[in-house]
C-alpha cells in the first residue's frame, strides 16, 4: 500500500517539475523576446511616431515662429512701428490659420508687447513677469521655448516659442512668437501613456525636464533628477540611444532622440512590466493548467494503481479461475484457525475433494470445458459451506474445505451432501456431457498434528475413495 502511494507521489512530482520547468522556460524565452523586440523595434518605431505627432503640435508652431521672425513685413513694420491695426490683423490671421492659442510680438525699440488684441503692455525690467524677454535678448540664443504664466492670456501654463527678429545688419528689432496651451500638449502626452504605455518627456541640454505630462510624472521627474548623472551623457547624446535602468524593482527602458528644431531631447520611457504582463499571465495560466492536468493524471494513475493493486491482492489470495481461496491463502487462514482451536478446544475437520476422471474430460472436451466444470464445481461447494468455513482450490481438480466447530460425523454428512449435489447437478452434467462425480476424504485435526500432516491424511482418505470405486466419502 505504501509503495502504491510512493509511485503516485513520484509520478505527480515528476509531472509537476516537468510542466513548471517547461512553463518557466517558455516564459523566459517569451520575456526575452518581448524585451528584445521592445528595444529594437517597438520603442524606436514609437519614438518615430511620437516625433511625427509632435511635429504637428510643437514643431510646426516652432517653424512658424521661425518663418515669422524672417518675415519682411514684420521687419519693416518694427522699423516704423506705426498703424497697430496692421500688426493686429497679421497676428490674428496667423493665430486663426494655424489654430494657435496666441501670437505675440515685442518691439526691441519701444518694448511694446503686441497681440491680436493690439498693444497689451510695455515690458519693464523691474517687472518679474517680463524677465523672460530681457533674459532672452541678453542671451546668444536665437530662439527658445518657455513654460510660463501670462496674466493677459490666462492663468494656465503656456508654452511660448520665441524667435528673435534681426534686420539686414543683424540688429535686434524684436521678438516674435506663438503660444500653445500645455494642457493641449498634456492631452497628447496622456494619450501616449494611456494607449501605448509610454511616458513622453522633453529635456533641455542641461538634462532638465522642460515638458512632460502634468500630475503623472512628478515622482518620475524627481527620480530622474536624482539619477540623471548615471546616464546623463548617453541621454543627451545627439544620436538615438536606449537606456535601461531599475526603479522600485521594475525595469524601465528609455529611448532618447535629439530634436534640432526645438533644441530639445525627446524621450520615450516604457515600464517593461506593461509589455510583459501578458507573458506573465500566460505563465500563471500555464502553471494552473499544468497543475490541473497533473492532478487529473495523478488521480487517474492512482485509480489505475489502486485497481491493479486490488487485482494483484485478490490474485495473491484467490484462484484466478474459480475466484475462491488459493493454496497459500488457505494454509495461512487454516494455521490461524488451528492456533485458535488449541486455545479454545474446538474441532476442525478437513474435506479433501478430487473430481473423478477429470483428465479424460479435459482430453476429450478441451481445457475450456474443463475450466467451466471447475467454476461450476466450486460454486456448488461454496453454496453449501458457512462463511466461517474455508474453501480453496488446492491444485488442478483438487479442492480443500476446512470446517470450524464441526465434528467428524457432521463433516461426513456435509461431504455426502456435496457428493450427491455434484452428481445430480444438471448444469455441471450438461457442460461435461456426462455425469460428473467426485471422491471425498475426511479427517479431523488433532492437537499434536501439524497442518501438513492433517492435509496429507485427508488426501490419503480421498485416495481411499478413489481406490474403492470413486464417488464416495472416506474417513481417516
Amino acid at each position: 500500500m505504501k509503495s502504491k502511494y510512493k509511485v503516485v507521489f513520484l509520478i505527480t512530482s515528476l509531472l509537476i517539475v516537468l510542466s513548471i520547468s517547461i512553463s518557466f522556460l517558455n516564459y523566459t524565452i517569451s520575456f526575452s523576446s518581448v524585451q528584445k523586440q521592445l528595444k529594437s523595434q517597438v520603442l524606436p518605431l514609437s519614438l518615430d511616431n511620437i516625433y511625427s505627432d509632435i511635429q504637428k503640435y510643437i514643431i510646426k508652431p516652432h517653424l512658424l515662429s521661425s518663418t515669422m521672425a524672417n518675415n519682411s513685413f514684420l521687419k519693416d513694420w518694427l522699423k516704423e512701428e506705426q498703424d497697430i491695426s496692421k500688426i493686429k490683423k497679421y497676428l490674428l490671421t496667423t493665430k486663426k490659420e494655424y489654430a494657435l492659442f496666441n501670437t505675440f510680438l515685442v518691439s526691441a525699440k519701444t518694448k511694446n508687447y503686441y497681440s491680436q488684441e493690439g498693444l497689451l503692455e510695455v515690458l519693464k525690467e523691474e517687472n518679474p513677469l517680463n524677465e523672460w524677454y530681457f533674459d532672452f535678448i541678453k542671451s546668444d540664443k536665437k530662439h527658445e521655448i518657455n513654460l510660463d504664466l501670462n496674466k493677459f492670456m490666462s492663468n494656465n501654463l503656456i508654452m511660448f516659442i520665441n524667435y528673435k527678429i534681426f534686420d539686414e545688419n543683424s540688429k535686434l528689432l524684436g521678438v516674435i512668437g506663438v503660444a500653445l496651451k500645455t494642457s493641449y500638449i498634456n492631452d497628447i502626452l496622456k494619450t501616449f501613456r494611456t494607449h501605448n504605455h509610454f511616458i513622453v518627456s522633453f529635456y533641455n541640454k542641461n538634462g532638465e525636464i522642460v515638458l512632460s505630462e502634468r500630475n503623472i510624472n512628478y515622482d518620475y521627474i524627481s527620480y530622474e533628477k536624482d539619477n540623471m548623472e548615471s546616464f546623463k551623457e548617453k541621454l543627451l547624446s545627439k544620436e538615438s540611444s536606449i537606456i535601461e535602468y531599475e526603479k522600485d524593482g521594475d525595469t524601465y527602458l528609455l529611448n532618447s532622440r535629439y530634436i534640432p528644431e526645438l533644441d530639445l531631447y525627446l524621450t520615450v520611457e516604457a515600464n517593461l512590466k506593461d509589455f510583459t504582463y501578458k507573458v506573465t499571465n500566460v505563465l500563471y495560466f500555464n502553471i494552473f493548467v499544468s497543475l490541473l492536468i497533473t492532478s487529473v493524471i495523478a488521480f487517474l494513475v492512482y485509480l489505475i494503481i489502486k485497481n491493479y493493486s486490488k487485482k494483484l491482492e485478490f490474485l495473491s489470495h484467490n484462484d484466478a479461475l474459480t475466484k475462491i481461496s488459493n493454496r497459500r491463502d488457505f494454509e495461512f487462514k487454516l494455521n490461524t484457525h488451528f492456533n485458535l482451536m488449541k486455545r479454545k478446544r474446538n474441532d476442525i475437520c478437513l474435506i479433501f475433494i478430487d473430481i473423478d476422471n477429470f483428465k479424460e474430460i479435459n482430453d476429450k472436451l478441451g481445457h475450456h470445458v474443463g475450466d467451466r466444470i471447475l467454476v461450476q464445481f466450486s460454486k456448488i461447494l461454496k453454496s453449501e459451506i458457512r462463511k466461517t468455513d474455508l474453501l480453496a482450490r488446492w491444485g488442478g481438480e483438487e479442492f480443500l474445505i476446512s470446517l470450524i466447530d464441526s465434528s467428524v460425523s457432521d463433516t461426513k454428512f456435509l461431504a455426502e451432501k456435496l457428493r450427491v449435489l455434484i452428481e445430480s447437478d444438471t448444469k455441471l452434467n450438461k457442460i461435461a456431457k456426462t455425469h460428473v462425480t467426485a471422491s471425498f476424504g475426511v479427517t479431523k485435526l488433532e492437537e499434536d498434528d501439524t497442518i501438513d500432516e492433517a492435509i496429507s491424511r485427508a488426501d490419503k482418505a480421498m485416495y481411499l475413495s478413489k481406490n474403492h470405486g470413486k464417488n464416495q466419502v472416506s474417513i481417516l
